[in-house]
C-alpha cells in the first residue's frame, strides 16, 4: 500500500517536472521569434540556483549602489525578486516602485510584499516606453534581464533616462542563456543613444551588469 502511494507520488512529481521543462522550453522558442514579457507562470525560472549565483538580488543591488533612503524603480519587476530585497535595503525612508506589464506578476509581487510585511513598495502596471513614468523621480533604476523583452528599446531607455534624477544611475543586467540576452556592446550603444554615460561594468560571462549615469 505504502509502496503504491510512493510510486504514484513519484509519477506525479515527474509529470510536474516534465510539464515545467516543456513550458520553459516552449517559452524560450517563442521568445526567439517574437520577444514578449515572461508569463507569471514561468517566474520560477528566475528563482533558480543558477540565477542566484550569477545575478542574485544582493549582488545586483550592491553593484547598482542602492542604499538607505533612495527611491528605486525596478523596471520589469516580475514576481518581486529584486524589489523585495531593494525595499529592505532602502528602508522606511526610501521607496521601491515595482513596474511590470503583467498583472499576474504584480499579483505575485503583492503577495510577497505582504508576507514580508513591507510598506515601502508600490506596484505599478505599465509597459516601458509608453510614457507612464514620472520624470526625475528616481535615484536608481534596475533593469535586470528585461531589455530584450521590450519591443521599442530606444523609447524605453529614453523614458528611463527621463525618470532618473540628474546624476541617477540605470543598472542593466543581462544573463546568458536568457533568450532575450543582449550583449554589452548592444546595451551600451542603446543607452548612449538615450543620453546615458557609461560608469562601470561588473562581470563578463555568463552575466554582466552595466551602470549608466544620467549626467548631473
Amino acid at each position: 500500500m505504502r509502496e503504491g502511494c510512493y510510486l504514484r507520488g513519484m509519477r506525479g512529481l515527474a509529470a510536474a517536472l516534465l510539464f515545467a521543462l516543456l513550458a520553459g522550453a516552449g517559452w524560450l522558442l517563442l521568445q526567439r521569434r517574437r520577444p514578449v514579457p515572461m508569463p507569471a507562470g514561468l517566474s520560477f525560472l528566475l528563482e533558480s540556483r543558477y540565477v542566484e549565483r550569477f545575478a542574485g538580488p544582493e549582488l545586483l543591488l550592491e553593484r547598482s549602489g542602492v542604499s538607505a533612503g533612495m527611491r528605486v524603480l525596478d523596471a520589469g519587476c516580475g514576481a518581486g525578486r529584486l524589489a523585495v530585497s531593494a525595499a529592505r535595503r532602502v528602508g522606511p525612508a526610501g521607496e521601491v516602485v515595482a513596474l511590470d506589464v503583467r498583472e499576474g506578476m504584480l499579483s505575485r509581487l503583492r503577495g510577497r510584499v505582504s508576507r514580508e510585511g513591507l510598506r515601502n513598495v508600490r506596484a505599478v502596471r505599465a509597459a516601458l516606453g509608453e510614457g507612464e513614468l514620472e520624470e526625475g523621480g528616481f535615484d536608481r533604476v534596475l533593469l535586470a534581464m528585461v531589455l530584450g523583452e521590450v519591443r521599442d528599446r530606444e523609447a524605453a531607455l529614453r523614458e528611463l533616462y527621463r525618470a532618473l534624477r540628474p546624476g541617477g544611475v540605470l543598472s542593466v543586467t543581462e544573463l546568458f542563456p536568457d533568450p532575450d540576452y543582449r550583449r554589452p556592446q548592444t546595451v551600451l550603444r542603446l543607452a548612449e543613444g538615450a543620453g546615458f554615460r557609461p560608469e562601470a561594468r561588473y562581470g563578463r560571462f555568463p552575466a554582466f551588469t552595466l551602470n549608466l549615469r544620467r549626467p548631473a
